[in-house]
């Protein structure tokens, strides 16, 4: 049995939704700088709105600007020994195309050393998926703390992402400053995998994780 197969895990009951799980309430206009409207549909979207596997969301995610979150099932938070079932693991924005950003680079094997996302999980899931980080460019290592990872353990990554997560998605209406809500989103929803614009909420435990991948990423040798 595959334990990364997509239909291993799966339980018929679909995950409680965040709101049965007591999410805070829509973002009042004194909390964000952005219309209360645009901050509670992004809210509803992301939180409440449909969830796709990664394959299913190249038929129905568009090619435009917008915000997404990353959901992960209940084998997930356990392997993350991260967030709630039912609640984003994970929120960003695609300043272009969400289809490009969330597909093409979160979920795409190779693109680690591109994706704050993916680095993250690789560094949670190190041990359990037996994961090794090397330098981005492998030609030309620079130190730099964007590591990627040998080309078999970035395969088993994208199988267990396809496997344990989903993606529900928002797109930005026009004349709307994505950055702002953005902003609001990661304030009311809180999604334990963001470190950026979190503050004292980005939690320590990955940043020390993530940092032991970058060391083993800069002493990296060809064999």
């Amino acid at each position: 049995m595959n334990p990364y197969d997509a239909t291993t895990h799966v339980t018929e009951s679909p995950p409680p939704t965040p709101h049965s799980l007591g999410d805070p309430p829509c973002p009042t206009p004194k909390l964000v700088a952005v219309e209360e409207a645009r901050v509670c549909a992004a809210l509803a979207a992301l939180a409440d709105g449909p969830q796709y596997r990664a394959k299913e969301a190249l038929e129905v995610v568009p090619n435009e600007a917008g915000l997404y979150a990353v959901h992960g099932d209940l084998l997930a938070v356990g392997d993350l020994a991260a967030g709630a079932a039912g609640r984003p693991l994970y929120m960003g924005k695609a300043e272009r195309s969400l289809l490009g950003r969330d597909l093409r680079t979160h979920f795409a094997t190779g693109k680690t050393g591109s994706s704050t996302l993916r680095r993250t999980l690789a560094a949670l899931l190190r041990e359990p998926l037996e994961l090794r980080a090397v330098p981005r460019n492998l030609a030309r290592p620079d130190g730099s703390a964007n590591y990627s990872l040998e080309s078999s353990g970035d395969e088993r990554l994208t199988e267990w992402m396809h496997a344990r997560l989903r993606l529900s998605v928002w797109v930005r209406p026009d004349g709307v400053v994505l950055d702002e809500v953005e902003t609001a989103m990661l304030n009311a929803l809180q999604p334990p995998l963001n470190l950026a614009k979190m503050g004292s909420l980005g939690d320590r435990r990955i940043k020390a994780a993530r940092a032991a991948m970058a060391e083993e990423a800069r002493a990296w040798r060809e064999a």
